[in-house]
């Protein structure tokens, strides 16, 4: 297992100078275009229109345009480039901790958690007629991730002897989500069929639940996350040369693994809830902005939160105008086009071994 490399403050540095400016003014050219384009088209007068109204509060009455910008587009758009950089950041934290350049947020359970905690949800609790509003299909899945996360824990350590072990919790990892997987299916296999449909579709991931209170839910587990990887970036980077060594330079490697962890898990698995499970952003991101510019931590956090909302919003706008006016689900595209791209990186043994 090679760990990830690890570059000179000054050299990194330079490398990422001009990036992120670049990478934002992408990000908000996909976000504008992302709420204009689809199966309804709304023109730049209108997209403007409705913003002043909506800014100013003045008394306006909106076209159904308008409306449909406002009240539907712009939240999708914005909540795109809120997960996919919420699940870039993810694969950021999961690659450094581990120090295993193949790991994704959902190696430790979460995303299959999520997954079984929403299909419990669509079949049991259609059955019970369990129904607390529009969040309780969120917080079924934030519970699953939760308890399958603290699982590959609990039981890593109790395999490792009471030890955190790296290689323990993955194995461990890999074994949960099969058994998360196989809740999933047999689900699948009992419920009535708008259920299934229900599993199916949420597992392979949408955008179409997108208001603003869900945004608002959504970024700040973002924002936490973000801050909880910034501010152990350094510790990260130190990590990356080997616990031994991390503990030389001072880190307390179980605290931040735990730190990590939490943040990690916390804000992939809101994002999930929300929007069902979205497959190769948190791999594919952080191994092209490698690729590119380097790999220290403090950079590719910031980076690969702007490029992942921009491959995530590419995805979002492809899924719409692919099949107007019907959707792709959102999983689809990103799994389409993730596959190729990883196969293309695996080639390049450099970036994997």
């Amino acid at each position: 297992m090679r760990e990830l490399p690890v570059h000179r403050e000054g050299i990194v540095s330079a490398q990422y100078r001009g990036v992120q400016p670049v990478l934002a003014l992408l990000l908000l050219a996909v976000v504008v275009a992302s709420a204009r384009w689809g199966a309804v088209p709304i023109t730049t007068q209108e997209m403007w229109h409705a913003l002043r109204g909506a800014v100013s509060g003045a008394p306006h009455v909106a076209s159904l345009n308008e409306r449909i910008f406002l009240e539907i587009r712009l939240p999708r758009a914005l909540l795109a480039a809120l997960v996919g950089g919420s699940l870039a950041v993810g694969g950021v934290l999961m690659q450094a901790l581990f120090r295993n350049p193949i790991v994704e947020p959902g190696l430790v359970g979460t995303s299959s958690g999520a997954a079984l905690g929403a299909a419990l949800y669509f079949v049991v609790g259609a059955q019970w007629r369990v129904h607390a509003g529009a969040f309780t299909l969120p917080l079924a899945a934030c519970v699953g991730a939760g308890l399958a996360t603290w699982l590959v824990f609990t039981l890593a350590r109790t395999a490792a002897g009471g030890r955190n072990s790296v290689v323990a919790m993955l194995l461990t990892g890999i074994a949960v989500n099969a058994l998360c997987a196989s809740g999933v299916g047999f689900l699948s296999y009992i419920a009535r069929d708008p259920q299934a449909r229900s599993i199916t579709f949420w597992n392979l991931g949408t955008l179409a639940g997108a208001n603003w209170t869900t945004l608002g839910v959504v970024s700040v587990t973002t924002l936490v996350g973000v801050a909880v990887g910034l501010r152990h970036a350094r510790a990260l980077n130190a990590l990356m040369m080997g616990e031994e060594e991390a503990r030389y330079l001072g880190v307390d490697v179980r605290r931040l693994r735990v730190a990590v962890l939490v943040g990690n898990v916390v804000m992939v698995a809101v994002a999930t809830a929300f929007t069902g499970v979205i497959a190769f952003v948190g791999l594919v991101v952080p191994h092209l902005l490698r690729l590119w510019r380097g790999a220290d931590t403090r950079y590719l956090l910031r980076g690969s939160a702007l490029a992942g909302g921009i491959l995530l919003g590419l995805a979002d706008l492809a899924a719409r105008l692919l099949v107007s006016p019907a959707e792709l689900p959102i999983g689809i595209v990103t799994s389409a086009v993730g596959v190729p791209v990883f196969l293309v990186l695996l080639r390049k043994r450099d970036a994997f071994f």
